[in-house]
């Protein structure tokens, strides 16, 4: 039974008798794995806030052959959202990528690049939680600053247009910009702009939920089309 340590991000769990869960994470040599972890639920497991949503983990497991869930041995917290969750768009937000991600993944097959888009927009929302705090400690060591920069207010928004703008093109079907039907003109020239530059170098500065909302709405109808079902979270997104 050969041991594996991985990077990894925790995308979903599921319950699994009293005290276990069953595990869905994104490995970055090895792809998209579900094990079980042995008395996760339990007050004082081992695992700790490791399997949160989301959670950038160094994940220990045993896998044997012929079998679809490995055997969680510890799971190692790199870095936690949980300082998202203060925030209510930002929580949905995890939720929306996470569901993306656990649909749109094949199971056991490596993906480097959606991995690194994963990493790149929780970044990005991370960067935006963040700006308010040293402002407000800025302000109060030297009186007001200005705040406006790429980590600022709306990096939610951008993030989650970016992710799923790219997570549909890694996929392999994302339509060409002639057929990206009912989609604004300023729409396409962001979704243009955002498959050639980094999440946080994408304009508009002040992002809303307004922002391309034309074309969030387009790429969830094809990643439905795809998966066959709704996605329960684009629905709450749209709504926070």
């Amino acid at each position: 039974m050969p041991a594996h340590q991985s990077e990894a991000i925790v995308l979903c769990t599921y319950p699994l008798k009293e005290s276990d869960l069953v595990v869905s994470f994104f490995t970055r040599d090895q792809g998209k794995l579900r094990g079980v972890a042995r008395r996760a639920r339990r007050p004082r497991s081992n695992f700790g806030a490791g399997l949160e949503r989301l959670s950038e983990v160094r994940m220990a497991y045993f896998q044997r052959d012929g079998q679809e869930l490995v055997n969680l041995d510890s799971c190692d917290l790199i870095r936690s959202q949980f300082a998202l969750l203060q925030d209510f768009e930002a929580g949905v937000a995890l939720d929306y990528m996470a569901e993306i991600s656990e649909q749109l993944l094949p199971p056991a097959e490596p993906n480097e690049r959606h991995y690194r888009l994963l990493v790149a927009v929780l970044d990005h929302i991370r960067a935006g939680a963040q700006a308010p705090l040293n402002a407000e400690m800025n302000r109060e060591a030297a009186g007001p600053v200005p705040t406006s920069s790429p980590a600022g207010e709306g990096n939610v928004w951008r993030a989650v247009t970016y992710f799923t703008l790219w997570a549909v093109r890694l996929a392999g079907f994302l339509p060409q910009p002639e057929d990206l039907r009912g989609v604004s003109e300023e729409s396409r020239r962001i979704a243009a702009e955002m498959l050639r530059r980094p999440v946080a170098e994408v304009a508009p500065a002040a992002w809303t939920r307004r922002t391309a909302s034309d074309l969030r709405r387009f790429l969830v109808r094809q990643i439905e089309s795809h998966i066959e079902r709704k996605l329960l979270a684009a629905k709450a997104l749209e709504a926070a």
